[in-house]
C-alpha cells in the first residue's frame, strides 16, 4: 500500500518543482505560445475569409461563365439563323437572275423568230410578186399583141376602177 500513497515530502517537493517550472515557463515561454497560438489562429480565420471570398468569387466568375455560354449559344444561334437567312436570299436571287435571263433569251429568240419569218414572208412576197409581174408581162405580150385588144383591155380596166 505504500506505493499508492506518497509521502508528504515527494509531494511537496513535486510542488516545489512544479511551481518554479510553471513561473519560468509563465516569465519566458507564455508569452510566445500565446503569440505564437493568436497568430496562427488569425492566421487560420484569414485562410478561411479568404477561401470563403474565392468560393464567392468562383460561383460569381461560373456564374458570369454560364451567362456568356447563354450568350454565345444565342449569338450562334443568331449567326446560324443569319447564315441561312442569306443563303435562301441569294438562292431565291440566283434563280430570279436565272429566270429574268431565261425569260430574256426566250424574248429575243421568238423576236429573232419573229424577224426572221417577217423576213422569209417578205422575201418569198417579192419572189412571188416578181413570178407573177413577170408571168403577167409574159401573158400581156402575148394576149396584146395588137392595138386594138389593148385598147379595149385599158377601157375595161378604166371602167373597173371607176366602179369601186
Amino acid at each position: 500500500m505504500q506505493l499508492l500513497s506518497p509521502g508528504v515530502g515527494l509531494l511537496v517537493w513535486t510542488l516545489v518543482a512544479f511551481l518554479i517550472v510553471f513561473f519560468i515557463l509563465q516569465k519566458f515561454a507564455w508569452k510566445p505560445i500565446l503569440a505564437t497560438l493568436k497568430e496562427r489562429e488569425t492566421g487560420i480565420a484569414d485562410a478561411i475569409a479568404s477561401a470563403d471570398k474565392i468560393k464567392a468569387e468562383m460561383a460569381s466568375l461560373k456564374n458570369e461563365n454560364e451567362a456568356l455560354m447563354i450568350q454565345a449559344r444565342e449569338e450562334r444561334a443568331a449567326m446560324i439563323k443569319e447564315a441561312k437567312e442569306t443563303s435562301n436570299k441569294m438562292l431565291s436571287d440566283a434563280k430570279e437572275k436565272a429566270r429574268l435571263e431565261y425569260d430574256r433569251i426566250v424574248a429575243d429568240a421568238q423576236a429573232s423568230i419573229l424577224q426572221q419569218k417577217n423576213a422569209a414572208l417578205t422575201e418569198v412576197k417579192n419572189q412571188v410578186g416578181s413570178l407573177v409581174v413577170e408571168v403577167a408581162e409574159k401573158v400581156l405580150r402575148r394576149e396584146l399583141a395588137n392595138k386594138a385588144d389593148q385598147e379595149s383591155y385599158i377601157n375595161g380596166l378604166a371602167e373597173v376602177v371607176k366602179l369601186n
